[in-house]
């Protein structure tokens, strides 16, 4: 086995710092309310808990926070009130409510907990008019977000005919950001869980260090969009005029990453064993199996660290641990430092996370069968393979989340996948048509792959193409990438090269790293838009999670044809890499070597030596020395303090 390289860590002063020291310049103030007990009209299951849980997420981000759980109308105003009174200094204004909402006349209401709506009239008089509150954010100098999980279905039943389900679309003034849950008019979903999907999708990503809050937003739509095969899709109205970052500190690495860097430092096989279930197709799995192999003596590794290695460590354990909303590596936190810095806010943040035996079957559906394409922050996705040891068990659990949640085809369409896996082909195309009928994107994707191949289905090119159609006009980025390629190629369909950059476009808006990454290569060529566009192609495609994107960018700027040469941006492309990819950076950096310019391998080694872990001369050259350092940055020595340009 490959042993883990088990380092000291670099005590860097900056390190310990408050982690979101950037906040102190400015004010920020959120107003979150949460209405579930609905006294005359159907009660919501998750609104409290997703007020709660981002209420404890936007402390920790340095917000001054009032929290509304279950107001009347008397109560809804007097703290929107309230929240108004301190906004004429405030440089950051958030506005979240979860609960009922409807729309009259393009007007948007929010329902307070008491309201009884039985005529046009009562909707004037016991609702919350939510241009209201918009009209007085306006006074707030800063920037403004309003955060909008309210469009479930008609409260009242058809009982006012003027109500119309979802919410309609605002939003014109400048400086807001205003996010729905779902598209203009249509309806979002409480969730299968504890939280709803688009504020366990928010949840999910709004600790990632250095994401912009356009970025942040795609990932929640390709989050949500993935979750419910498709049936809800989060929509925005920005006039924002300059980035946000909910946290301002320099990106750190994707969470598999930090996970991975984080157990390879510890030398713990709990780390090692949650890594290999939560990302089963992930960059160091090979690493963690042999890890784990019990057939290899000694290979958990363990340590003494100096205070001073202990602090750092313990800092980058609970940062990766509320960015990632793992309950097991929050207990883990808990379990190893007992009177830790974050202990009490390790408290608050498990109260807000689920056993995993109280997930229920919707979350346990999703973590046994959902397709690995369909990844979010929280489900990773499971390889085919795995999925056959489990078809029993993922086949249990979906039969029940579809029969709990019989408005969302989506766990039909994983009990269809399932189904696949224990060998039952017939009933799988079955349940697969249905889930298409009824509107879920993979179903439709999965049922067009079978068509086009003859698998369990007569092969028909035609039916495959219009599956494909179907589910890219209806949002499905593989659909519109599968889409492409017949279009590049003239498969089945004429020639059009255009509307093929057009569809990988509009994939890469949803937040497909794929499409991104191939826009990229195709700029670079020369085949679809101007070269200059590659490198921003790239960049987004490693915000989505391609880390083949690391090389593509370091080559652009150690070459220097395309792009302004910098062999410093090189350097960190590709250490970041080194860290993330499956092993492809190390080998251009060791096997490769003379294919990069020597400033640039010069900068590779002046950081790590930075970092503590190069201790030969600087000189633009691969060997022993430089390969060990490079293990040791990939397996615990992850560094992102040194890379600077």
């Amino acid at each position: 086995m490959r042993r883990i390289l088990i380092r000291t860590i670099a005590f860097l002063m900056f390190a310990l710092v408050l982690p979101l020291q950037a906040q102190a310049q400015e004010r920020r103030v959120a107003l979150i309310i949460g209405n579930s007990d609905y006294q005359q009209v159907t009660p919501l299951d998750n609104p409290g808990n997703d007020a709660t849980d981002l209420h404890v997420a936007l402390e920790g981000l340095g917000f001054e926070v009032l929290l509304g759980l279950d107001l009347t109308s008397a109560e809804m105003s007097e703290l929107a009130n309230k929240f108004v009174a301190g906004l004429d200094t405030a440089d950051v204004a958030l506005f979240y409510y979860a609960g009922h909402g409807f729309q009259v006349g393009g007007q948007n209401y929010l329902v307070p907990v008491d309201a009884e709506i039985q005529t046009p009239q009562d909707v004037q008089d016991q609702t919350i008019r939510l241009t209201d509150i918009l009209s007085k954010m306006e006074q707030a100098p800063g920037i403004k977000f309003v955060f909008l999980d309210a469009c479930r279905n008609d409260p009242f039943e058809g009982a006012v005919a003027a109500v119309s389900e979802g919410l309609a679309r605002i939003g014109n003034a400048r400086d807001f950001m205003i996010s729905f849950a779902t598209q203009p008019d249509n309806v979002a979903y409480d969730g299968s869980g504890r939280n709803s999907f688009f504020t366990s999708a928010l949840l999910s990503h709004i600790y990632t260090p250095g994401l912009d809050i356009s970025d942040l937003m795609i990932n929640v739509r390709k989050d949500v969009l993935a979750a419910t095969g498709g049936r809800q899709i989060p929509w925005e109205n920005s006039s924002l005029t300059r980035q946000f970052r909910f946290d301002p500190r320099p990106d750190a690495g994707s969470a598999e990453t930090l996970l991975w860097q984080v157990a390879a430092n510890a030398g713990d096989p709990q780390l090692m064993e949650l890594y290999a279930e939560r990302y089963p197709q992930g960059a160091h799995v090979a690493e963690v199996l042999a890890f784990l192999d019990p057939a290899n003596p000694g290979a958990p590794l363990s340590r003494d660290y100096s205070p001073q290695e202990r602090d750092a460590q313990e800092e980058r354990l609970w940062q990766l641990a509320r960015r990632s909303r793992m309950r097991p590596l929050v207990e883990f936190y808990i379990e190893k430092y007992p009177n830790g810095t974050y202990l009490g806010d390790a408290s608050r943040l498990i109260a807000t996370l689920p056993a995993e035996g109280d997930a229920g079957s919707g979350r346990l559906c999703e973590r046994l069968a959902t397709h690995p394409r369909d990844a979010t922050a929280n489900t990773s996705g499971v390889p085919f393979s795995k999925l056959k040891e489990n078809a029993l068990s993922a086949m249990q659990a979906c039969l029940a989340a579809a029969k709990e949640n019989p408005e969302l085809p989506h766990y039909t369409a994983l009990l269809a996948r399932a189904t696949v896996a224990a060998g039952d082909m017939e009933q799988a195309v079955q349940l697969y048509r249905e889930a298409a009928t009824r509107g879920d994107l993979r179903a439709m994707v999965s049922l067009a792959l079978l068509t086009e191949t003859g698998n369990g289905v007569p092969a028909s090119p035609v039916e495959a193409l219009r599956l494909y159609q179907r589910a890219a006009s209806l949002g499905s980025p593989d659909a519109k990438i599968n889409l492409a390629v017949a279009l590049f190629e003239g498969q089945g369909l004429e020639k059009d090269a255009d509307r093929a950059v057009e569809l990988l476009k509009e994939a890469a808006d949803l937040g497909s790293a794929i499409a991104t990454f191939n826009l990229g290569v195709l700029a670079r060529d020369g085949a679809a838009g101007d070269p200059s566009q590659a490198l921003g192609y790239f960049k987004r495609a490693i915000t989505s999670g391609e880390p083949r994107a690391y090389v593509a960018s370091a080559i652009l700027l150690d070459e220097g044809r395309i792009t302004p040469r910098n062999p410093d941006a090189a350097a960190n492309m590709l250490l970041r890499g080194a860290a993330e990819d499956a092993g492809e950076s190390i080998r251009q950096l060791t096997q490769n070597t003379s294919d990069w310019s020597p400033d640039t391998i010069k900068a590779v080694q002046a950081r790590l030596k930075a970092a503590g872990y190069y201790t030969s001369t600087i000189d633009g050259q691969s060997g022993p020395n430089f390969a060990a350092a490079l293990e040791t940055w990939r397996n615990g020595g992850f560094e992102p303090d040194v890379l600077i340009e």
